[in-house]
């Protein structure tokens, strides 16, 4: 999809098919061991090695809106992000985005920043990422700079 097919969209249109995406990355992400889950570890991976970094996406719930020192880490990771030219989006339910980065084992209860990283071999490329990283330009052009991205229900 390009820049002027998305731009096209309806707005509704527009929201599902970036959740729809972002499903597909974090999936595809998760198969070839491109994440980073978790506020800590994302920043140890933004400290160590910044250029690894290809997309970040912070989720956010009812629960946690009041926990300002989740609040200071979200501000400075943004700021990391803005600083180094690196797509950010929000997710309103971490419940869903634990489902989709965890396993049936394995459910993360710090599930509220998760990175894209960069494979190594530069050999995974995915289009859906390229749809995100063209959502987050458009975002960007109308001052949204942390757009928020409703991910699809089971």
């Amino acid at each position: 999809m390009t820049l002027e097919e998305v731009v096209i969209q309806k707005p509704s249109e527009r929201a599902q098919c970036t959740g729809k995406a972002l499903e597909e990355v974090l999936v595809s992400s998760k198969a070839n061991d491109c994440l980073t889950i978790g506020v800590y570890e994302s920043a140890k991976v933004m400290n160590v090695d910044p250029d690894s970094v290809s997309f970040c996406v912070l989720a956010m719930d009812e629960e946690f809106e009041c926990d300002i020192a989740l609040q200071i880490h979200f501000t400075l990771i943004q700021a990391f992000c803005f600083d180094n030219d690196i797509s950010i989006v929000s997710v309103n339910d971490m419940q869903r985005l634990s489902e989709i980065v965890g396993d049936n084992a394995e459910q993360f209860e710090d599930a509220h920043c998760v990175l894209i990283t960069k494979p190594a071999e530069d050999s995974w490329v995915d289009p859906s990422l390229e749809k995100l990283h063209l959502f987050c330009e458009e975002s960007r052009s109308y001052n949204e700079w942390v757009p928020e991205i409703t991910l699809p229900e089971r």
